[in-house]
């Protein structure tokens, strides 16, 4: 399809990310005009095709399509608010990082001046915008998302529409990253502790990945199918038994002379478990703990 085909797309904000979308739809042959408070950053894409707005409402003017992503959503009203008037009949592609309740007002207020809605998340680095795997979700209006579905895959082929719930892209968001988060703090933690007896962290490296491979990834694969069940029964690895490998871990990394601070947590959540009288549930029993905190 030549870029005359091609849908127009704006693209509001111009930090590394912003900079790699508007790229990817240039790379796509999309007329692309962009806009960001500091207009130097602009200068690459604009040797590359893209249009750069002079005001925000040049920018909103110049497509149907208005991609926003900007460092958080007080940002975002800061730069649209002033302009609502002119996002009558818009769609509002919304890839700024919050919280479920930000993308839910965002979501009213665009139902407010008669524009369309999505809220997404880049499930990835600047770099790998615009490839056939890269992830994203969407939360907001279905209809809005199929009518533009395949210009929304020029940011990555697989995009991924969860719902009409417009917070519901930022809640799968936050749950990846806390699989990231924690998985890549315990596995630094794991380095920390063999460090200390000076083996690199090259030495664990394979070990470590085929342990999440064929022990983590399966275990998290069962427990997914415990919790929609909601049944814990096991004979493998219980509660009880991982309490008091918790304890030991703890000591250890004490003895090594190592913060155990990661490990404490789950302790205390395998402690509790085990006092409510589940110490022969499987692991994914915790889910109790952590849903009912008090």
């Amino acid at each position: 399809m030549t870029g005359e085909n091609r849908a127009p797309v704006t693209v509001i904000g111009l930090g590394m990310m912003g900079v790699a979308l508007a790229g990817a739809f240039l790379n796509a042959g999309h007329p692309t005009t962009v806009w960001n408070r500091t207009p130097g950053k602009g200068d690459a894409l604009v040797e590359k095709g893209a249009v750069r707005a002079g005001s925000v409402a040049d920018a909103v003017a110049a497509s149907d399509l208005v991609v926003v992503c900007v460092v958080d959503y007080e940002s975002m009203h800061a730069i649209l608010d002033p302009v609502g008037d002119a996002l009558a009949g818009k769609v509002i592609v919304n890839l700024t990082s919050g919280i479920p309740e930000d993308a839910r007002e965002a979501a009213e207020w665009t139902r407010g001046i008669g524009a369309d809605y999505l809220d997404g998340y880049i499930m990835t680095v600047p770099p790998a915008v615009g490839l056939p795997e890269t992830l994203l979700f969407y939360g907001g209006s279905q209809e809005t998302f199929e009518a533009h579905q395949e210009t929304l895959k020029v940011l990555g082929g697989n995009s991924v529409y969860l719902g009409a719930d417009a917070g519901i892209a930022s809640l799968y968001d936050f749950a990846l990253l806390g699989i990231l988060w924690s998985t890549l703090t315990s596995a630094l933690h794991a380095f920390a502790l063999v460090g200390t007896e000076k083996v690199p962290a090259s030495a664990l490296l394979p070990f470590a990945e085929a342990w999440i491979t064929h022990v983590i990834v399966p275990t998290i694969q069962g427990s997914a199918q415990q919790i929609d069940a909601g049944e814990f029964g096991t004979d493998i690895s219980t509660v009880g038994l991982n309490a008091m490998g918790l304890v030991k871990m703890i000591k250890v990394s004490e003895a090594q002379g190592i913060r155990p601070d990661l490990m404490v947590p789950i302790k205390d959540f395998l402690a509790k478990r085990v006092a409510d009288g589940h110490d022969a549930d499987a692991l994914a029993s915790l889910i109790e703990v952590i849903r009912n905190p008090e």
